[in-house]
């Protein structure tokens, strides 16, 4: 079976994660994978939104910790970069169900969609820094933009879980819903959507983004850069050490700037 599954049913273009053993959580394969179906989907004039969720209990945990050390993200070598910039170009909307926890990518991911729609149990979290990271898809400029600098920093600066409910304070979600609801709900917005004259909708969308998209792209080439230099420090290895064998980390030996080694 594979990682991500997709259905056609009138110009709605379902995509679901499909690795609940793993709480969805992504390898290189599968950014891969949803840039290529993003792209197709793009060109495809019968598929009018894409309707994305999860399967299982979680939406998504964001990198697959031991995949991502296995294959590491390099300069002509970043799967994650190609869905960025898939998604940065898709201008079909998206309408997102996100159920329990959407992690790292699982939330950073959702600032490229149209309408979130957040189960009332749905965990969302950016812990980059505890992993000695930094932010991604572009999220170091839309988050700030979405909530205000301060709000930004204390989810990016502290890396705690925050709910659904403060998910739509933030402006990080459309609307939180009760989990039984969550996929019908996101299913009839996604219905309404395909049902609206298509060139109208490409418009709208691209009117609505363009006047942020010079930033947004700045943002991510930043990111990215610094993000592939991250990967290597002495902070991102303790973390990810500690994250293998099951214990805290002691960043207290690592260089304050985390220099690569």
């Amino acid at each position: 079976m594979s990682d991500i599954i997709t259905e056609r049913t009138d110009g709605i273009l379902r995509v679901a994660f499909n690795r609940p053993e793993k709480k969805n959580a992504m390898t290189g394969g599968m950014y891969t994978r949803l840039a290529d179906i993003f792209n197709e989907a793009a060109e495809d004039e019968a598929i009018h939104v894409v309707l994305w969720h999860g399967v299982g209990q979680a939406f998504c945990a964001g990198n697959d910790i031991e995949d991502f050390l296995e294959h590491p993200p390099r300069a002509g070598d970043f799967p994650q970069g190609r869905l960025i910039a898939a998604l940065m170009r898709f201008e079909k909307p998206i309408v997102v169900a996100v159920q329990g926890a959407a992690i790292g990518g699982g939330t950073t991911m959702l600032t490229h969609c149209d309408f979130v729609y957040a189960g009332e149990s749905a965990k969302f979290q950016v812990p980059f820094i505890n992993l000695g990271l930094v932010p991604e898809f572009g999220s170091s400029f839309s988050i700030p933009a979405r909530a205000g600098y301060l709000r930004a920093a204390e989810l990016f600066l502290l890396g705690e879980p925050f709910t659904a409910q403060r998910a739509v304070e933030l402006g990080l979600a459309t609307r939180m819903v009760p989990d039984g609801d969550l996929l019908a709900t996101a299913t009839a917005t996604a219905q309404k959507l395909a049902a609206k004259p298509g060139g109208a909708l490409l418009a709208c969308k691209r009117l609505i983004k363009e006047t942020s998209l010079d930033q947004l792209n700045e943002a991510v080439t930043s990111e990215n850069q610094v993000f592939m230099e991250r990967v290597s420090s002495a902070e991102a290895k303790e973390a990810f050490s500690a994250f293998l064998e099951k214990r805290a980390p002691n960043f207290t030996k690592s260089p304050t700037h985390g220099a690569a080694e």
